[in-house]
């Protein structure tokens, strides 16, 4: 899934905040950085509302999201971006995977440096790559 963000510059940042989850922000030093934060946010806001079984809307589209005059102001000057939810399951499945070996060493030389694992590590990469998409 995806949800509208509006990305607003200022002297801080670029500034992410999502209509359909008021109060759900975040900032980054550049578009990019601020769309990859702004899906962490997204997922960290989420699952909050998760644990406190409160209903997760489904996403509106640009068009009913332009629509809603409710958000005129807010939207004002605003770039759109959709943004994707990336909530992790809790429950991991193995599978098998062929990698050049020297890029399985960097792989786990990499994932030693920052204490974790190579699954973790792999997540990681692609979490981040689905988020900059």
């Amino acid at each position: 899934m995806r949800y509208v963000s509006f990305i607003h510059r200022d002297d801080a940042g670029h500034g992410v905040s999502f209509p359909d989850f008021p109060g759900c922000v975040s900032i980054g030093d550049t578009v990019d950085d601020a769309v990859r934060h702004g899906s962490r946010a997204l997922a960290f806001h989420v699952e909050g509302l998760l644990q406190e079984g409160e209903p997760i809307p489904a996403p509106r589209t640009i068009n009913a999201i332009k629509a809603d005059p409710e958000l005129a102001d807010w939207r004002r000057g605003a770039d759109i971006a959709l943004i994707p939810l990336l909530l992790d399951r809790g429950s991991s499945r193995r599978v098998n995977v062929s990698l050049d070996r020297r890029l399985l060493k960097t792989i786990d030389d990499k994932a030693k440096r920052r204490g974790m694992t190579r699954s973790a590590s792999l997540a990681t990469a692609a979490r981040d790559e689905i988020e900059g998409m």
